[in-house]
């Protein structure tokens, strides 16, 4: 437990009622499923990059990316190299064509949506499909980030780690429930400036004084943690291993909840604004994350007797030592912010899933407006029901459980959102083939172990999702005339529509 917990309990809670206010406020502003799920395509450049960064994120910024750096030194450097380099491509060759495409497509919301419509696929079934995998992939990235709030309020005030999941539950839902998409995105730009302005200010102040010197300090201890090629027992990295470590990048492709920050910006003319926005912002996160990570290192040899036994609560501790209670207390809300700003966008992802991609499908099809928001609430509560049951274990890591999401979004949907948005004679059959080969795949991949089987599932999963895409649309006659006059309309809508 964390000392002075009080003037930090304070903290949490003026933060929380700040947040709580942009929800009730951005309910006010809802009134149908494309301003619930979309915010009405009317986000500007800052809040759809720090959005998507933020949503993008999530508490393994904090917890699980300096508990790695912490653990292996600066190998963790390909793993945060993989992600800002896959960051800058997605908004580079995405984010335009598939906010046109969206609009062309009937003003598809949901990434379900626009593979039906895309394809004209009247038998629902890619949609459908597609909702599934969501749901199922969903349901452990929420579950990651409600570990994480489980471990925050464990750590700084003491409470016990199932209870203390519950009451981060709570604070996800609260606002998500009433908000929809303009309450996330708005807190989101709140809360992706405090993850930043946090991931800066802590290791600067934790090297200061006899901490100057960090090299000097890390080669005494373990040289090894300064060597790029070998992990911190000395030992080579594997091809297979930096592979693995870079391809976390190909997950960008495939995530639902940072795609839809692409298709709610208010317009095409500032994307490159946002993507800009979007990549300083995720270098300066993560170069300060790993820098917490290997500067708690030395830290906690030097003031705190030894390694911690959680190395994903370093964050936490460092704040603690090292700061204030007021300001630990602003700065230990980081950790809350980052866990709020992508759960709150998984579970209004999901339930967009249940509301437009199955209920409105498959039992409603005739459900107006405020009849598929309100299904989305309860979907809300639902999913985080059952996300909260998947959380309870205390052993999880929230870098293991994002991870295995990441590698099934990005296998999954990542292939099919590319050859999409650039191959006119893609079909039907070819997205549901990569939808279905990339999502099983990953849930195999997963199961096994040793030689080839070490690689990051998303690598097999994203080339086999790829190559059944390709054959299947050709073995199938590839694109009907109807789907080539889309895409003929969407070409020539890129530039228009700025």
């Amino acid at each position: 437990m964390i000392e002075n917990s009080f003037a930090i309990s304070a903290t949490f809670v003026a933060y929380l009622i700040v947040m709580l206010s942009i929800g009730i406020y951005a309910y006010k502003r809802t009134s149908n499923s494309e301003d619930y799920f979309l915010g009405g395509r009317s986000l500007g450049p800052w809040p759809a990059a720090l959005s998507a960064g933020a949503s993008d994120m999530s508490g393994w910024l904090l917890l699980g990316l300096p508990g790695y750096a912490y653990a292996a030194g600066i190998e963790a450097i390909w793993l945060a190299g993989g992600l800002l380099v896959g960051t800058w491509l997605n908004w580079l060759i995405c984010a335009k064509r598939l906010r046109t495409y969206s609009i062309v497509a009937d003003n598809a919301l949901t990434i379900p949506e626009y593979f039906a419509r895309r394809f004209a696929d009247k038998s629902k079934l890619l949609q459908s499909i597609s909702a599934l995998f969501i749901l199922l992939f969903f349901l452990f990235y929420t579950s990651s980030g409600l570990v994480a709030g489980g471990k925050l309020f464990e750590t700084v005030f003491g409470l016990d780690y199932r209870f203390a999941v519950i009451v981060g539950t709570l604070c996800v839902v609260s606002y998500t429930l009433f908000g929809g998409f303009l309450a996330v995105s708005w807190t989101d730009l709140v809360q992706g400036l405090l993850m930043a302005a946090a991931l800066v200010i802590v290791p600067i102040a934790a090297m200061e004084g006899s901490m100057s010197d960090l090299g000097a300090a890390l080669e005494l201890k373990n040289p090894e943690l300064l060597n790029l090629w070998t992990d911190a027992s000395g030992q080579s990295l594997s091809a297979i291993g930096i592979i693995s470590l870079v391809a976390w990048g190909l997950g960008y492709f495939g995530q639902p909840h940072i795609l839809a920050r692409f298709k709610a910006t208010r317009r095409n003319g500032d994307i490159a604004t946002a993507r800009r926005i979007a990549v300083s912002w995720t270098a300066l996160s993560m170069a300060g994350a790993l820098l917490i990570g290997v500067v708690g290192i030395v830290y906690v040899d030097a003031h705190m007797g030894g390694a911690v036994k959680d190395g994903e609560t370093i964050f936490m501790l460092l704040v603690n030592a090292i700061f204030h209670p007021v300001v630990a207390g602003i700065l230990l809300a980081a950790i809350l912010a980052a866990i709020m700003s992508t759960a709150d966008s998984q579970l209004l992802v999901s339930s967009s899933a249940l509301a437009e991609d199955f209920y409105k499908q498959v039992f409603r099809p005739q459900a107006s407006q405020q009849e598929i928001v309100r299904v989305g609430r309860i979907a809300v509560i639902a999913l985080s029901i059952v996300a909260l049951f998947l959380a309870m274990n205390p052993e999880s890591s929230v870098l293991g459980l994002v991870s295995y999401a990441w590698a099934g979004f990005g296998a999954a949907f990542g292939p099919a959102i590319l050859f999409s948005l650039f191959w006119k004679d893609m079909n039907r059959n070819g997205a549901l083939a990569g939808v279905v080969v990339g999502g099983i795949t990953v849930v195999l991949w997963k199961q096994l172990s040793g030689g080839i089987f070490d690689l990051y599932e998303i690598v097999p999963g994203f080339i086999f999702a790829s190559l059944a895409i390709v054959l299947l649309s050709k073995l199938s006659g590839g694109a009907s005339d109807t789907v080539k006059a889309s895409f003929d309309e969407y070409q020539s809508k890129l530039q228009s529509l700025d």
